[in-house]
Formats: structure tokens, sequence, C-alpha cells
């Protein structure tokens, strides 16, 4: 015989945990967020009090500011609603960065070309159909590999975001450039743009409109609990005779689209005009936002707003208080992270050896 110890920290699973708790857990992380950005703007020389409120009033002080945070929300918003049903099937898209960017292209094609072809509200329409199919046969591709030979969705998925933000800078110097020499794409003519609403591009509407889409989609479709079902176990899909493959390529195409049609929301509605940074790092974020809110669609709305008021805010601390902009992107983290951390101890408790040992038998 001899004596075997135990780790030191090992993980448990936690069961459910009463709602009252899991509140707690989620509070304390904002409570802990903002003492420790509440440091970092004291080593600053700012006081934490002012840092803040320059930061809520510069994001909902005005309706200005209003209207700018809602503007940074919306295609977060919409992006995690494009992969929350990716997510919920264990397939990992990580490439809505390039799948919005080709949603961009193809509404940008039909904003330069086909303005004076098409009535305004006519051209808006193919503007939108062009964004989501281009958004989705770009996000097709990864998912006919992944069904066909069973690449890894993770890495193709990133892969390719590089390729078309690749392809519009190509556009940008080549086919597409406005002033010789500019490398600029130019603005998109007015009928082209999406119009106001309340004093925001109507693709707050649109992304809304989404929001209850997705929730019957997920919740009452039979589409929806086979991608339920493949999350749980492809071989128990596969035995209860599922096409598993066909329903990736499926749910892939249908998220490609959701994320171009955000990217015509941002090119037609935000930039009206198109450019390499379209998606500006939205794809990304919006896995933060789906995780958040554990892939419920009206969950998403919150945090999005949270995240809009967050980068808003960081902003403004950079212009009325001088703050560096890497101090802006710092705070910005840490909530992230404290946001995120309290999801692994709501899912998971840390088990600290104790003083016994474990007997094993040879």
């Amino acid at each position: 015989m001899h004596e075997q110890h135990s780790p030191l920290i090992r993980l448990a699973k936690r069961d459910a945990m009463p709602r009252g708790q899991v509140w707690a857990i989620r509070g304390a992380s904002f409570v802990a967020a903002f003492l420790i950005s509440a440091l970092i703007f004291l080593l600053m020389g700012h006081s934490p009090v002012e840092a803040y409120g320059t930061m809520i009033s510069g994001s909902l002080g005005k309706p200005t500011a209003i209207r700018q945070t809602v503007r940074i929300a919306v295609p977060l918003l919409g992006t995690a609603l494009a992969i929350a049903p990716c997510f919920k099937m264990r397939f990992w898209n990580i490439g809505a960065e390039g799948q919005i960017t080709a949603g961009a292209v193809g509404a940008s094609y039909f904003a330069l070309f086909w303005a004076d072809k098409l009535p305004g509200p006519a051209l808006l329409v193919v503007m939108a159909l062009a964004g989501a199919i281009c958004g989705g046969l770009w996000g097709l591709v990864p998912a006919f590999f992944k069904a066909k030979w069973g690449t890894n969705e993770t890495l193709f998925t990133l892969m390719m975001n590089y390729i078309m933000i690749g392809v519009v800078k190509w556009l940008q110097g080549g086919p597409w450039e406005g002033r010789p020499g500019s490398q600029i794409i130019p603005q998109f003519d007015s009928a082209a743009v999406l119009p106001k609403v309340l004093g925001v591009h109507c693709g707050w509407i649109i992304v809304l409109i989404m929001t209850v889409a997705m929730f019957i989609y997920m919740k009452y479709t039979k589409q929806g609990y086979e991608i339920a079902v493949i999350g749980e176990s492809e071989n128990t899909a596969r035995y209860a005779g599922m096409n598993v493959g066909r329903i990736i390529m499926r749910t892939m195409f249908l998220s490609g689209a959701m994320a171009g049609l955000v990217g015509f929301i941002v090119a037609s509605g935000a930039d009206n005009t198109l450019h390499s940074g379209v998606a500006a790092g939205v794809g990304f974020t919006a896995i933060t936002v789906a995780w958040l809110a554990q892939l419920n669609p009206f969950a998403m709305i919150a945090i999005s707003m949270l995240l809009g008021v967050l980068e808003k805010g960081a902003d403004t601390l950079q212009t009325r208080l001088e703050v560096p902009a890497s101090i802006s992107d710092i705070i910005t983290g840490i909530f992230l992270f404290c946001m995120l951390g309290c999801e692994f101890f709501i899912n998971y408790r840390l088990i600290l050896r104790g003083g016994h040992k474990e007997v094993a038998k040879q």
C-alpha cells in the first residue's frame, strides 16, 4: 500500500444553485470590478467617483449620448444572436468578424452600383438580402468542411476572418476605390442609407425583431430542438435519425446570414461606406455577450447595452479627464473579466486539499 496525496486544488461541477445565490455571485463580481477599477483611477490621480460619474454621464447623460451608446450596442446584440445557435450546438463559430464583413461587402455592391437603378426602399431590401446571403454563404464554407471531413471549426472560421478582411482591403485599393490613390471606397448614396428612428438608424428595430425571432426559433421550433439535441450529444442525435451534417450546415448558414445582416446594418446605418474595419472587433466581443447571457436572446439586450455604456463611457474618460486610451481599455477589460469570472464560480467550485491523505491499494 502507498499513500496518495489529492491535488492541492480541484474543480468540481456544481449542481444547480439557488437563483438568489447566483445573483449574489454576479452582484459580488460587479462590486469587485468597481473596486479594482477605482484603485486604478486612484493610482492615475483621479477621483473614482468623478470617473464613474463621467462614464455614466458620457454614455447616458444626454439624448445624444444615449443614441451613441445604442449605436454601439446594436451590432453587439445582432452578432451575439447570430452566434447563439452555433454555440448551442457546440459548433464554435469564431468567424463572425468575417461573416459581418462579407455581409457588408454584399450590401455595399448594391449601394455603390445600383443606387440609381432602384428606388430607396427596394434598394435597402436588396442590400439586406445580399448581406444576409453573402454572410450565410461565407459561414456555410467551414460548416461544409466540418460536416464532410470533421475539420476544426474554431481554426477554420478564425482564419476566414482574415481572408475576408483582405478581400475588402483589395477592393479599397482596387475595383471600388474612389479617388485614385486614396484607398477609400466612396460614401453611399442617400438612398442606400438606413433611415433614422428616434435619432438612431433603424437597425436597432431590426435587431430587436431578430431577438424575438431567435427566442421563438430556439425554444419553439423543430430546428431549435435539433440544435439543442446535437449540442447535448451528436451520437444521440444520430440515433434519433437526425442528419447532423445537414443541421450543422443549415445552422451555420443561418448564423452567417444574421451576421451578414449586421454587416449591412453597420455599413448602411453607421458607417455609410465599406472599409476593412467594418466589423470593428464586434465578432469577438459578441462571444462574451452570448456567454454572459447564457445564450438567452433577451438577456443579450441588457448585456449589449451594458457593454455599450462601458465603451462609450470609456471614450468620454479620454476626452474629459484626459485618461489614456489604454486605461479606458483596461477598465473595460476588468469589467468583462469579472463578469466572465462570476459565471465560472456559478458553474464550478474549488475544492482545497484537506489535512487527510487518500490511501490507495497497489
